[in-house]
């Protein structure tokens, strides 16, 4: 059988899996054993599943492949970021990146290779989307920074952010699909509740969140709260109005009552004054939420720079004073290609 005839494991759920072995005159109880393998052990060679027999792991490499995220380059900053250009099993390049900090280490992970969205401040709007990335490998993405985290700091990875490269939304399934991998029971068990899926802005999907229920966290892009300026850096505004957004928001809200949090990066001499942070705190009536007051990191792409630091502390100290929840995150990684899409694009 050549291997175009295999099928990729990973993408089988644990009936389907059955079903399988039944056709291969196995017992049930083996799908169990090696959904075990593959999903609680992170396994991604059919010989090291120990407790299988050696026929059996040979009709496994006979009938199905594995296809392993691998590590390509990482970069260690001063700060202790670790960036990772990560290769997938057809060759295309993927970012991830582990972030610690004194009281949590958070893994970054990519939904697509590339992005389609052409976000004006971000490098991987400056690639074009080559396709998304299966469930198994954003799965394999937390599996490789959680043995960073350990092997570097000791620590195992306590939050998960989908805020890497491309737009989560925009591969629905996939995200929803890995993310069932990392919280399950028969998974990696993490909490939902420290998982954040970050959205450029798609209505009818975030619509679609709260239909689903889902018990994850959600981060909005938002960077401008009026249209005009919004228009301007993030094309997708166009088919996706702040107006459309509210409403999809209040729809999410009231089906998962998950509080939201807006990204905001303050751009010098462009969206950096008070009236800008007087439209945010309107927007941020619409539902319970708060701010994260990003520091931008440049990117050669493009001219936009970090609003002043002075500037930056009268905007958050604006929004505090109405009562909003608000916190400055600092850039990490300066030293390093830590912009989103950075480090790919010269890998590529």
């Amino acid at each position: 059988m050549g291997i175009s005839n295999k099928k990729d494991i990973r993408t089988l759920s644990l009936s389907d899996l059955k079903v399988d072995l039944d056709g291969l005159g196995e017992k049930a109880f083996r799908a169990k054993q090696i959904y075990e393998w593959l999903w609680q052990k992170s396994c991604v060679d059919f010989d090291q599943m120990s407790n299988l027999s050696k026929e059996l792991r040979e009709k496994l490499k006979t009938n199905y492949v594995i296809n392993p995220v691998s590590i390509l380059k990482s970069q260690l900053s001063t700060d202790q970021t670790i960036k990772n250009a990560f290769k997938l099993h057809d060759s295309n390049i993927i970012e991830g990146v582990l972030i610690p900090t004194p009281d949590r280490m958070t893994a970054c992970v990519s939904s697509q290779v590339g992005c389609s969205l052409s976000c004006k401040f971000c490098a991987t709007g400056y690639m074009d989307r080559k396709r998304n990335v299966h469930a198994d490998e954003i799965y394999d993405q937390v599996v490789l920074i959680n043995r960073q985290a350990e092997e570097n700091y000791q620590k195992p990875l306590s939050n998960i952010v989908y805020m890497g490269m491309g737009e989560p939304l925009l591969n629905y399934s996939n995200v929803l699909k890995s993310i069932d991998r990392i919280t399950s029971p028969d998974g990696l068990n993490m909490s939902p509740k420290r998982i954040t899926v970050s959205t450029a802005g798609i209505a009818k999907m975030i619509k679609k969140l709260g239909d689903d229920e889902v018990r994850f966290n959600l981060a909005l892009s938002l960077h401008a709260a009026n249209d005009k300026k919004r228009n301007e850096i993030m094309p997708i505004n166009e088919q996706n109005s702040l107006e459309a957004l509210a409403d999809a928001l209040k729809y999410y809200y009231a089906k998962t009552k998950n509080p939201v949090t807006y990204e905001y990066i303050v751009f010098n001499d462009f969206n950096d004054e008070l009236t800008d942070a007087a439209e945010l705190a309107q927007f941020c009536k619409h539902v319970p939420c708060k701010v994260n007051i990003i520091e931008y990191n440049p990117i050669v792409f493009a001219d936009y720079e970090n609003a002043e630091a002075d500037k930056i502390e009268l905007f958050a100290e604006f929004l505090r004073k109405k009562g909003i929840n608000t916190r400055i995150r600092r850039s990490r990684g300066k030293d390093i290609d830590a912009a989103c899409g950075q480090l790919a694009v010269k890998e590529k």
